[in-house]
């Protein structure tokens, strides 16, 4: 298959890449180009042993990173900021080559770094410095909060978004002072690499981010041993990826009674109300639900539309479905590229294939294209899904919608809310009161109102995670970066006022207590 290629832009220097990976050489893997399936790539394959040498040299990395101020830190991400900019085009070629994303959406997986970076520079210094807080005694007491990096943070990082969410926790564990051991999926490792080889390039101690990854050849079972050996060994697990992994990852992290924070995705539910701009709502939807091809833990995968104005949404919307062009290119003119793998695809198709057989039907899409290449699958919007059906209630995790009608806001909430998960939502309402009221009784962890999916997420200074099954803990906001931390109180007395003095009886003390504790409190001292 002939690809187009900007004849000015080399091909990414990729064997420079693998080499930034522990393991052994002789015993690599490949990486192949999704478009087309030929390998264009061989990634040393790292044991448990690699894994452990990883965790020492960053351990050993760690402690005079630790040493370097706040400040000096930062220094290397902003030239890292200005790196990711300058080599956009790099970078989108890199993520399009091993994932097959339209490379509109690569170049947005791409800015999503530069924000997130951006954002901490501003709020890192204030967040990590000493806080003071009032002392148990007014007057004679004080008390300081100091943070402290925990060590040496394991990041998992997933296929769908191999550059960004690589490093959109080790950013903030960095310049809080960790070290970090970031294991990629075998699938998409270039990305992460390439990610690791910016920060080095803009000042940051080799040693300090360890790449290791497999593909399962030697786990029992063929599962990978990479990913365990992180989880045995590291001082915080930031793991992106399914609910059943994740289960394995926080029941391993609670029996070593270390930290983790979990994100592991969403059936995410669309609202739409009957005073809605449907114009806006299908233009918004088609990203929502189709961008990076449906390979997104914030994606929509259920609309309910209030019964008064579904025929026409469905109108509007299958129309702009079926005028989505899909195709394999490094140009801008894809709206939607491809599935990440073969196995991806067939499980895309398995959802769709047993929902029709038991009774939806497919509006627009609904088939593979292998004509494009051997991972593409057409956008699919069905009607008639009904619970039973793995593609109600399961993640589907492709270019895969379901529409429902709804009569009234209370049946909506119930049927947005009937998940075990709670990632994402989004309200369409003209009327915002309404939208408000809405969004505050979903189970979830963002709400977009009037947005398809991404507005949360990208509001880097609000938290970010999920409710229910959809993880644990949070990405963005001050606690995207104090999570890497751990409080150390150091409390100072004047003056010896705590216990009663000398030869006074206790029952005196008890009385004094208690009309001081009355006394702070009317004050509002305490």
């Amino acid at each position: 298959m002939h690809l187009p290629r900007p004849s000015a832009r080399p091909r990414p220097d990729l064997a420079a890449l693998t080499a930034l990976f522990r393991g052994d050489p002789d015993r690599a893997f490949e990486v192949v180009e999704v478009y087309t399936g030929t390998p264009i790539a061989r990634v040393p394959r790292a044991s448990a042993a690699d894994v452990a040498a990883a965790f020492d040299a960053a351990r050993t990395a760690q402690h005079a990173w630790a040493e370097r101020s706040v400040a000096d830190r930062l220094r290397v991400f902003r030239r890292f900021h200005r790196l990711v900019l300058r080599r956009h085009a790099l970078i989108s070629d890199v993520i399009q080559l091993e994932t097959g994303k339209a490379r509109r959406m690569a170049f947005e997986e791409m800015c999503d770094l530069p924000i997130l970076t951006s954002h901490y520079l501003r709020r890192a210094d204030r967040i990590l410095r000493p806080v003071r807080h009032p002392g148990a005694v007014p007057g004679v007491t004080e008390a300081v909060e100091l943070r402290h990096p925990l060590g040496v943070v394991g990041v998992i990082s997933p296929w769908n978004f191999p550059f960004a969410i690589a490093l959109c926790d080790a950013i903030p564990a960095l310049m809080a002072g960790n070290a970090v051991v970031l294991k990629p999926d075998p699938h998409t490792p270039l990305s992460a690499a390439l990610a690791v080889s910016l920060l080095r390039e803009a000042g940051l101690p080799p040693e300090l981010v360890q790449l290791v990854c497999d593909d399962g050849a030697d786990g029992p079972g063929g599962r990978a041993v990479t990913g365990p050996a992180v989880v045995e060994q590291a001082d915080f697990v930031m793991f992106t990826g399914s609910l059943a992994t994740g289960r394995r990852v926080a029941a391993r992290a609670a029996e070593r009674v270390v930290p983790s924070c979990l994100e592991l995705g969403g059936k995410n539910p669309m609202i739409v109300l009957r005073d809605a701009d449907l114009d806006e709502v299908v233009a918004s939807a088609v990203l929502g639900v189709f961008g990076n091809s449906g390979q997104l833990c914030l994606h929509m995968e259920r609309i309910y539309v209030e019964d008064e104005v579904y025929d026409r949404f469905r109108d509007l919307f299958v129309e702009r479905v079926g005028r989505l062009r899909v195709a394999a290119g490094y140009d801008f003119e894809a709206e939607m590229g491809a599935l990440a793998n073969p196995a991806h695809l067939a499980r895309v198709a398995a959802h769709v294939d047993e929902a029709v057989a038991a009774g939806a039907r497919v509006l627009v899409g609904g088939r593979a294209r292998p004509d494009l290449g051997p991972t593409f699958y057409e956008p699919t919007v069905l009607e008639g899904v009904a619970p039973g059906m793995r593609v109600h209630a399961e993640e589907t995790f492709g270019p895969v919608v379901a529409l429902y009608r709804f009569t009234d806001v209370e049946e909506a909430i119930r049927l947005a809310n009937d998940s075990e998960y709670g990632l994402n939502a989004s309200v369409w309402s003209a009327d915002h009161d309404v939208a408000m009221a809405v969004a505050a009784q979903l189970q979830t962890g963002h709400v977009n109102i009037n947005d398809s999916a991404p507005l949360g997420y990208a509001t880097k200074s609000a938290p970010s995670g999920g409710a229910k099954a959809s993880g644990l803990g949070v990405r963005n906001g001050d606690e995207g970066l104090l999570k890497f931390t751990y409080p150390t109180t150091v409390a100072t007395l004047r003056k010896q006022v705590l216990a009663p003095p000398e030869g006074t009886p206790y029952a005196a003390h008890v009385r004094r207590t208690l009309t001081t504790l009355a006394w702070m409190r009317r004050l509002r001292l305490r």
